[in-house]
């Protein structure tokens, strides 16, 4: 396997040499020459080069990528620091907040639920919680700037729950009156799912179920469901269910105090600089102590040891280390388009994309504009996070940073560069 560890932050932080092999810490997976796997260890230099260069720039406080194919980790690159104020380096037990990368997690919660009979994908939503019986939807501002409501055709199901087509909206922008009403009404902010549940029913859905994808507050709702369908609370259900099976140590919905120290810290992009500064405002989530509302859409803390744990649970078709999570067909569920048609002609994924549970889905590869196959999951989260499962070729890649609103910076995407270099050091993919 090929590992680096390179810093450059200051004088003070550009002591580590570009490779090492002293005390390796355990990253979740066991790790080969990346040639066993079909890998060019020359090609993948690339990947470190091109990821590294953003920090030596002072575009990223650091960044950690890893690499792994048919359940074993071929590289791995951790660069930077964890807090550049502290000259604190990054390390590869840091502790980074998932935000939206959560939501994957939450999908496979509800999936294993599937799996038990508990809701089928065309239940209403009303049947699990009947306070959305009444909804409104906006349809448009009176001459005086009133929304103009009308009531909810029908029930969003719980496949269109599952995808973000159930018309709910999120707040996380304030540029339409829908979202700006989720902003200002505070529901992400409540004491309970229960109260975030109640409040959800004060405001209007973005349009009517089905009709468009929109990201939104479904799966802090399907949330709320693990709850009521289980008995547990979601930390409880994911802890007993996922993480603890799975061997998680350090992914929960908050950081105990004695693991603070590996907290990373948290940054933003200035938007008139374009510097990166630390992170301020609603955007950064308490993970002090535990929450009263734990979060499925974004509230999760992980390591990449445990995240990658994770992926590669979804890469063997829901099992690991002989502990099952999911069958391979509950996977396999999970990571396949379920838009309709009507909204697959709207592209909203983009060309060649589409949604499966809480994730997006690559339906035509080259159509997507990626060298990764079909069928291949992915998922991010605010503060820069992402990963992907490539079951075709049998790829799980993980990278972290902690930035909130990277993906703004606009000329440099993560995810596709990462994708790029990845499978361009895949010469030998019949290995």
């Amino acid at each position: 396997m090929r590992w680096t560890k390179s810093l450059a932050l200051t004088a003070a932080l550009l002591l580590a040499a570009p490779a090492f092999s002293a005390d390796k810490p355990d990253i979740g997976l066991p790790t080969v020459k990346p040639e066993k796997m079909g890998f060019s260890s020359e090609r993948l230099k690339a990947l470190d080069t091109a990821m590294d260069a953003l920090v030596d720039k002072g575009r990223l406080p650091g960044i950690l990528t890893i690499v792994a194919r048919h359940g074993k980790v071929v590289a791995v690159n951790v660069y930077g620091a964890k807090d550049t104020e502290a000259k604190a380096p990054l390390t590869a037990d840091t502790i980074f907040r998932m935000y939206s990368q959560t939501k994957p997690v939450t999908a496979v919660a509800m999936t294993i639920l599937f799996e038990e009979g508990k809701w089928k994908l065309d239940d209403p939503v009303t049947k699990f919680v009947p306070e959305f019986k009444n909804l409104k939807v906006f349809k448009g501002l009176d001459d005086k700037g009133q929304p103009i409501l009308e009531p909810v055709s029908r029930s969003a199901t719980m496949r269109e729950l599952m995808t973000h087509t159930a018309g709910f909206a999120y707040g996380l922008v304030t540029d339409n009156p829908v979202d700006k009403a989720y902003f200002e009404s505070g529901l992400l902010g409540s004491k309970n799912l229960d109260a975030m549940l109640g409040e959800a029913t004060t405001l209007p859905l973005a349009n009517q179920p089905g009709a468009r994808w929109k990201y939104s507050i479904a799966v802090d709702i399907q949330g709320a469901i693990v709850e009521r369908l289980s008995g547990q609370s979601l930390p409880d259900f994911m802890q007993s269910r996922i993480f603890g099976p799975l061997g998680m140590k350090d992914t929960g919905f908050y950081v105990p105090d004695d693991k603070k120290p590996r907290q990373a810290a948290l940054y933003a992009v200035n938007p008139k600089s374009r510097a990166i500064v630390p992170a301020e405002g609603f955007m950064v989530l308490d993970v002090s102590k535990p929450p009263t509302m734990a979060m499925g859409g974004g509230g999760l803390v992980s390591t990449a040891h445990d995240y990658l744990r994770f992926a590669q649970m979804l890469a063997n078709g829901g099992a690991l280390d002989g502990v099952r999570i999911l069958s391979p067909a509950g996977v396999k569920m999970m990571e396949s388009n379920h838009l309709s048609d009507a909204v697959m002609a709207q592209k909203p994924m983009g060309p060649g994309m589409g949604f499966g549970f809480d994730g997006s889905v690559v339906m035509d590869p080259a159509a997507a504009g990626t060298l990764a196959g079909k069928g291949t999951y992915s998922w991010g989260g605010a503060a820069g996070t992402w990963f992907w499962v490539d079951p075709e070729n049998d790829v799980v890649f993980l990278g972290m940073i902690q930035v909130l609103g990277w993906y703004g910076m606009g000329d440099v995407n993560l995810e596709h560069l990462s994708q790029t270099l990845v499978y361009s050091a895949l010469v030998d993919p019949k290995k």
